[in-house]
This record gives C-alpha cells, structure tokens and sequence, in this order.
C-alpha cells in the first residue's frame, strides 16, 4: 500500500506539473503584448513640461521609422517607414509611406511619391541641403528577412525619389547604425547590425565598426562616391543600438547602446551610457569625459592645500581614471521581486578650471552621481547647446524594459548630468513576466504540497535593472509620452 500511495502521489504531481506548465505557457501568451504607438508629444524646456498634441489624421501607429526636421515651408517633420506588430504579434507590417508634419499650420499630409525605398525598419535618414538622404535598414517576414545597404534621396522641391548609385565599394548591409552629416558637406555612415543564416532556424548577428563616407564627386549634383575612413582615437567598443545627435561644433556624438553577445539559443546584451565624439574634421574619436560638479572640484583643491586625506582621495581619484569606478543598487518591484542594478559611473576629469569662492555643502559633496542608466534606444535632440536624452530600453533576465525618463547635460560645460523627468517605478513596464512571477502567483494560489513538481524561484535580475509596473506616466503634474521601447535596430 505504502508503493501504491506513493505512486498515485507520484501521478497526481506529473499531472499538477503538466497543468501548471500549460497554464505558464497561457500566461505568457497574455502578458507579451506588443503596444505600438501614433502619439505627438511635444517638451517645453523653459516650462520643463510635456504636452500631448492632437493633430488629426495622423500615420498610422510604428516604430523603428527614421523622423528629420528640416526648415522648409515654416518647419516640416518627415517621417519615412517603419514597422507595425499586432499586440499579440500575429501580425507584422513594414511601412514604405512618407508623411510630413507641417509645424506652421499643425497638419499632416501623406506624400505620395512613386520611385522609393520598399518597407523596412532600422533605416537611417538625414537632411542634406534640400534633400532628405535615407540608407540602409531591414525587412522580416514570417520567413525570411534581408538587410539593405542602397541609398535614395528624396527632392524636398520636387516631392520625388531617386536611388543613388554611388562609385566605390560601401558598407555592407546592415541596420542601426549612425548616419550623419559633416562640416564638410559628406554623409558619415558607421557601425550598425545585420545578421545571416548560419544553419536552419539558426542565425548569426554581427555589430559593425567599419566607418564610411559618402560624398559628392567633384561637385557634380547627383553623383556620389563611396569611400571607408579609419578614424583615430578612442573608438567606441562594438555595439548596437547606440543614439546620435550632432553638437553645436558639428561633432557627431554617440551614447549608449547594446554589445550583444550570441549563443545558437540565447542572446544576452551588455547594455552601455558612454559618451563618444565623431571630429569629422579631425577624423578622430573622442570619448565624452565629465569633469564633475564644481563642488568636487572644489574639495578636491581644499584638500591639496590643508587636508592629507582629501589628497590621498585625490591620488586615488586620478588612478581610478583607468578603471571607472561601479555602484551596484538593488530594487525592490511591488511583487517582492528584486533586480540588481550596476552602474559605471564617469570619472571625473582633473580640476583645471577656475574656481568659484563659493563654499560647498556637505550634501553637495560626496552626493549621488546622477546620470542616465545604461540602455539601448535612447532619443536624443540638441538644443541651445544643452543635449536632451528620452527614455529607450534595456533588459534584465528575460525582460526588456522600457524608459520614460529625461535627462539633459550642458555640452558646453560637460559636468554633470541634470535629472528633468526621473526614472518612475511605477510607469515603466516589463514587457515580459518571468517564470519566478509565475511561480509566485501559482503557489500563492494552490500551495505547494506536490513533492515532485519543482519551484524553478529563479532570481530575477541583471547587470543593470529597474522595477517597473503598468501604467501611463505622470511626472510631477506633467503628462509625459508613455514607455516605449523602440527595436534593437
């Protein structure tokens, strides 16, 4: 009797396990949507304020699309492309249309041009004198995808494509990657993403580092010329995802980005903050260093003079130039669920500068470094010298989350970092649940009395996390754009 109430025992906990499998596999049908957005928002910097703009019959809703502002007709936004994905993701979609925004008058108008670039997502886009010059990007199906490399250019005149055939030999196809104008009148293309079939169901990824030129040649309107630079300086590390803007000494600069790193079944990314400089004029990289808070500063040169302890400090300061120093910080989610949150923080630069004679508190010195997190995706905009960072994503375990924060730093100055919009717990959003979670709530449900059915209670977390709920954002009174996560490419 003893074996036979054991293996009944036995049978009845395949079974729970069975049915808890199927329910986990139901779960996460439900809880991984896709949330695909067609919303203008606009910031006010002297307001320090969203606002949500209505302006009907606006594109449909994508993302992964490239958007150029240009000064024509009063102010236009071009909008070209992208991609759409039901919320169950059944269904997928990439865009070919082009919309502009007319900033005067608050309309949207769809042109329809014949002659352009088929759907994709990941492309890049830029305006060049009175043209927009759109490159590269990617197309998926449920079966195949391909990775492009042509160029067209679009007439802001005339409302016409055309497809450029450059001489030379250019990039290789790829998406993601940094498009940008010169001083001297060239098109800057580098790094990006692509990938290939390695074996059936297979594929193999690649993040690009090559860097190339597109330029007129001899002048001659229409005709251009590939040609591949080998920049000088500190180069950024391989990687994906990264943004760009351009500064105000027309420097290209880059922040962030993802360092993917591929098995045959699984893909884990080393998410990066860094700052970098493309000097076109130079052909050489920089890297974006802080100088600090003055007050730092400020303690530091006190130190020197009168305090053995703070010169120690010092010394110690400038040896760690080498190695940035790491905060590591925990977060507790609503449900219990803990996720590590670790940090490179940027060593500041030595003490230089003039001082003010302004004293310095105690709060000010030693105080919390703030900075963006590492991430992936982040939207950038220059502006009256400052550069502005929105949101983005990142993953911890098994999840991507994504960002509704905002951030600014005065690229004039390069100290510090200001927070306008931080980080909020509660509207960000996991776009994933982990088996943890579910574990969680079965067993809070229905015990845990079968022996033979296992608790995976896997820890959740990462190199680099924030917890995150549902939920629209609000920010102080102030209604900011939902959390959205744009494609790794």
């Amino acid at each position: 009797m003893g074996k036979k109430g054991k293996k009944e025992k036995k049978g009845r906990g395949a079974e729970k396990t069975a049915a808890k499998m199927e329910k986990k596999v139901s779960k996460r049908s439900r809880k991984e949507e896709t949330s695909v957005y067609n919303e203008l928002y606009t910031y006010n910097i002297r307001k320090d304020a969203w606002t949500k703009v209505e302006i009907p019959n606006p594109p449909p809703r994508r993302c992964a699309h490239q958007a150029v502002v240009v000064p024509q007709g009063g102010g236009q936004l071009w909008i070209f492309g992208g991609e759409f994905a039901s919320p169950d993701g059944e269904q997928f979609y990439h865009y070919k249309d082009l919309w502009v925004l007319h900033l005067a008058t608050k309309t949207w108008e769809q042109v329809r041009a014949t002659g352009g670039p088929s759907g994709r997502s990941g492309h890049r886009m830029v305006a060049w004198k009175r043209q927009l010059i759109l490159f590269g990007g990617f197309h998926e199906s449920t079966r195949d995808y391909i990775y492009y490399n042509d160029v067209y250019a679009f007439d802001l005149d005339t409302f016409t494509w055309s497809r450029l055939c450059p001489s030379g030999t250019g990039p290789t196809p790829r998406s993601g990657c940094q498009m940008s104008v010169t001083p001297q009148g060239s098109i800057v293309i580098y790094g990006g993403y692509s990938k290939q079939r390695v074996k059936k169901d297979v594929d193999r990824g690649t993040q690009h580092s090559d860097m190339f030129l597109l330029q007129p040649v001899d002048g001659r309107e229409g005709k251009w010329g590939w040609m591949r630079i080998n920049p000088a300086g500190a180069k950024p590390t391989p990687r994906s995802g990264f943004s760009v803007a351009v500064t105000p000494n027309h420097q290209t600069l880059l922040f962030g980005g993802v360092c993917d790193e591929e098995e045959e079944e699984s893909l884990e990314g080393d998410f990066l903050n860094d700052l970098h400089f493309y000097d076109a004029t130079r052909n050489r990289w920089f890297a974006g260093q802080l100088k600090g808070p003055k007050s730092e500063k400020r303690k530091r040169r006190r130190g020197r003079k009168a305090e053995p302890e703070g010169a120690d400090k010092q010394e110690r300061g400038g040896a760690g130039a080498q190695e940035p120093p790491e905060v590591v910080r925990e977060v507790v989610a609503e449900d219990g669920t803990v996720v590590t949150i670790k940090q490179v923080l940027a060593t500041p630069v030595p003490a230089g500068q003039p001082q003010s004679e302004e004293e310095d508190s105690p709060d000010e010195a030693g105080g919390p470094v703030v900075e963006p997190g590492p991430r992936s995706n982040a939207m950038l905009a220059v502006k009256h010298g400052r550069l502005y960072l929105y949101g983005g994503m990142f993953e911890a375990g098994d999840r991507q989350v994504t960002l509704g924060d905002l951030y600014c730093l005065d690229l004039h100055k390069m100290q510090e970092w200001t927070a306008l919009v931080e980080a909020d717990p509660g509207a960000q959003e996991w776009l994933e649940e982990t088996e943890s979670e579910e574990d969680s709530d079965e067993d809070a449900e229905g015990g845990s009395d079968d022996e033979d059915s296992g608790d995976s209670g896997g820890e959740a977390g990462g190199e680099c996390g924030a917890h995150v709920g549902a939920g629209r954002q609000e920010t102080h009174g102030r209604a900011a754009p939902e959390p959205s996560t744009p494609c790794r490419t």
